[in-house]
């Protein structure tokens, strides 16, 4: 032992491989040892206490690059080395905790893409009933209201909260699903049209556009896309939803038009 270790028995001793070695030796982070008489690298002591130094700051997260000023600092110069370190690694640990978040969430699919209390909404279309078709356009307006439109997304969520509440609104928008099987000149789509008319108008204050939308050039069309999604290959509820916007415009309303 005298004439100390091979590579082989070092990185052994140490617990790396000998290519990690080879690795600390390329960046500098620990000289190569001399040569004995026989040609071969004899690592010591001391090297091995800087190589077990080394492999301990890596694995703490420390960018090996940075590892020999941080070995050969002083003791303030260390401490500081650390707490930045410390600083980066929490930040990359927030990271990761909200990439795992984001799986979990796509996990539980709406949940990635739509806040708590829309998912609240989604659950609740379901319990009262809604059917499964029904409730995924309602998901994907609320997406695109969110990604489009997102000044009116709050509005829009708690329209949808005292809608749900009141039994009647409930009852009238089933009525509206009956409407797809209708002819769009059904006398009943009118008639519907009004009562939804009158049920949303009940609520006014809920109806308002916020501040400044309507000074976005694109407003309408960001607002079509939303409200009229789901809505071509319905004809009968394309017209429910165009007598229902002329209503509410002509009883002052500011409803963009498309």
């Amino acid at each position: 032992m005298a004439d100390g270790l091979t590579i082989g028995q070092a990185a052994a001793y140490v617990g790396v491989t000998v290519k990690t070695v080879r690795h600390y030796h390329r960046l500098g982070l620990v000289p190569e040892p001399e040569r004995d008489g026989s040609g071969y690298r004899r690592y010591r002591s001391a090297d091995l206490l800087r190589l077990v130094q080394i492999r301990t700051v890596a694995a703490a997260g420390v960018p090996l690059a940075e590892i020999g000023d941080l070995l050969d600092a002083d003791p303030e110069r260390f401490a500081a080395a650390l707490e930045d370190v410390r600083r980066r690694l929490t930040e990359r640990i927030d990271d990761l905790v909200a990439r795992r978040d984001t799986l979990h969430r796509l996990a539980h699919g709406d949940r990635v893409l739509l806040p708590d209390r829309a998912c609240a909404v989604l659950d609740r279309l379901a319990a009262l009933g809604f059917d499964s078709d029904y409730v995924a356009t309602q998901r994907e307006a609320l997406v695109l209201t969110r990604a489009l439109i997102p000044a009116i997304f709050d509005s829009f969520l708690t329209r949808l909260e005292h809608s749900l509440d009141d039994p009647e609104f409930v009852d009238l928008t089933k009525r509206g699903l009956e409407a797809r099987s209708w002819d769009p000149d059904d006398p009943r789509v009118e008639r519907l049209a009004s009562a939804l008319a009158a049920k949303l108008l009940a609520g006014r204050p809920l109806l308002g556009m916020p501040d400044g939308l309507g000074k976005q050039s694109d407003a309408a069309a960001r607002y079509g896309l939303v409200n009229h999604h789901g809505v071509a290959q319905e004809p009968s509820i394309a017209r429910l939803n165009a007598l229902v916007e002329a209503k509410l415009r002509a009883a002052g309303i500011a409803i963009p038009h498309q």
